[in-house]
């Protein structure tokens, strides 16, 4: 069985009118890295405060390996805690600043150097051990708060968006770093972030939330493929999914998006799942990488115009419009494309979603 470090049941958290966490439950098993992620205002922060105990939630309940820590104070829950802004002892060392905590733990003098030493050759701190953390840059100030915080070997280490700081060169490497570490300790993190790619690089799970809720829980994997929900499928993934209201027809056995002007084709799809939706408006989604682009036609596409062509890295992004809809494709750089020509484009019906178009369900999921 599965031991469970934090346990967050029932939660909730409002500030006067408005509900900031909205009644959530969710669990990070031992020696995982779970994301909470979502936009800026949608509870994420607040749940983790809920948790550090820094605010007091109006209701639920924070299980901390095994105890019930509800109603403790911050210093008695063993968590540690990184915020987005810097926070060390400025008149400190680099080396006094990480060795605190253990310092406090009354651990072996010989214990602390080990640990600091290595703390520091992992987060590129070498250099600046003697140095006072007052004088460093922010980013620098931020890794040392990190390094602080992890040293110590928490029963839950909490992080907010602790790389923002940290210029793009170095997040690269410190996202590496940070996740190699936690699995060769295996320390269990719960990190917050509203950076989609941030988080589907370094979590074992996710958890998407909006407006006080958690939306879906799953592998990086899992809500990439699999999004459950309009905004679940918008949010996850860059280039953006692709999102085409229109209504699930069938002909001759065979499902089509009808958009008036173009139908859609969609094989493979199972009917089964679309029974109650035929003749029914509901929203297509269709990320660009699953959508084959070509200027001749081919078996079951449809035609456009090409209106915008980017550079993605080793893609084409390619904005073909069909009509009142546009649609977001990623191409291989060699296709030699022009603007306003027109091109033939074929979707991977397997990798499809449909959605309700009042509640924004992923109907493909109902039965799963």
């Amino acid at each position: 069985m599965t031991e469970i470090s934090l346990r967050v049941e029932n939660l909730k958290k409002t500030f006067g009118k408005t509900i900031a966490v909205d009644d959530i439950t969710f669990e990070v098993r031992r020696g995982e890295l779970f994301s909470l992620l979502g936009p800026s205002g949608c509870g994420k922060t607040t749940t983790l405060r809920c948790i550090a105990g820094l605010e007091k939630p109006d209701k639920g309940r924070v299980i901390i390996g095994g105890r019930d820590v509800t109603d403790l104070p911050p210093q008695k829950r063993n968590v540690g805690l990184v915020f987005q802004e810097y926070a060390v002892f400025p008149h400190m060392t680099v080396y006094e600043n990480i060795a605190f905590g253990l310092r406090i733990k009354n651990l072996p003098k010989d214990e602390i150097r080990r640990r600091v030493l290595r703390m520091a050759e992992l987060l590129n701190l070498e250099e600046h051990l003697n140095i006072r953390a007052g004088k460093l840059t922010l980013a620098l100030m931020q890794r040392v708060a990190l390094a602080r915080s992890i040293v110590v070997e928490p029963e839950v280490l909490l992080l907010d968006e602790p790389l923002t700081l940290v210029d793009a060169k170095i997040k690269e490497t410190m996202r590496r770093e940070l996740r190699r570490y936690q699995k060769e300790l295996g320390i269990t993190i719960l990190h917050v972030t509203h950076d989609q790619l941030e988080a589907m690089m370094i979590s074992d799970r996710i958890g998407v939330m909006c407006q006080g809720k958690i939306l879906q829980i799953g592998t990086p994997i899992e809500i990439y493929d699999k999004p459950n929900s309009i905004f679940v499928a918008r949010f996850i993934g860059s280039p953006t999914m692709n999102l085409i209201e229109g209504r699930l027809e069938q002909w001759n056995g065979k499902l089509f998006l009808d958009l008036d002007s173009v139908r859609i084709p969609l094989y493979g799809i199972p009917s089964e799942k679309l029974e109650d939706y035929i003749g029914r408006d509901v929203v297509l989604g269709i990320r660009p990488e699953d959508i084959e682009i070509s200027t001749q036609p081919m078996e079951r596409s449809f035609s456009g115009k090409v209106s915008l062509i980017e550079s993605s890295g080793n893609k084409l992004e390619v904005i073909v419009e069909l009509d009142s809809v546009t649609l977001n494709v990623l191409s291989p750089l060699r296709m030699d494309l022009k603007v306003g020509q027109l091109v033939y484009l074929k979707m991977r019906s397997m990798k499809a979603h449909i959605f309700d178009k009042t509640t924004e369900k992923n109907i493909m999921l109902k039965e799963e």
